[in-house]
């Protein structure tokens, strides 16, 4: 398998603003009269492929899928007690859309164990579930592809953890 730089083709990466993905290929295309690699990433669930710069790869943010082990610590950071907070919701709004997009497992999961509610989506506004939906879907996607289970074992393993909390 062909690999630049920490990343192999046919492996699982995560594109922060797009989630989890698979590396298809590393293609290379001449640009005025310049050689560039792409990374081609497929985003099946979104229908998207993504070519990414190699030069942009890790500024853009791109990682590998997490381990094991950082599975087993977001489920720990589920557990914990949430904080008060006393922020305007468009500001908790836009602080939550920028977790998300920061690709960041834990962000995600400190999302999610804010806006659960006890009680399932009545108790949320419309705003807070699509928040959480969508963290939701972004977290249990790459859990998913972690632990080899679907997507909606995964968040009903996700949900049984918050709900223990």
């Amino acid at each position: 398998m062909a690999s630049v730089k920490n990343f192999e083709v046919g492996s699982w990466v995560v594109y922060p603003s797009h989630g989890v993905g698979k590396l298809d290929e590393i293609e290379r295309i001449e640009i005025n009269d310049e050689q560039m690699e792409f990374l081609v990433i497929s985003f099946k669930k979104n229908k998207l492929i993504l070519k990414l710069p190699v030069k942009k790869a890790v500024d853009s943010g791109l990682r590998k899928i997490a381990s094991k082990d950082d599975v087993r610590e977001v489920f720990d950071s589920l557990l914990q007690k949430n904080k008060k907070r006393r922020l305007m919701w468009s500001k908790r709004a836009q602080e939550y859309e920028n977790k998300i997009n920061s690709g960041n497992p834990l962000s995600i999961a400190e999302v999610i164990r804010e806006l659960y509610k006890e009680g399932g989506e009545n108790m949320q506004s419309f705003s807070e579930r699509q928040i959480y939906q969508q963290a939701m879907e972004r977290l249990a996607r790459e859990i998913s592809v972690v632990e080899e289970i679907e997507e909606s074992e995964a968040v009903k393993k996700l949900e049984i953890i918050l709900q223990a909390a």
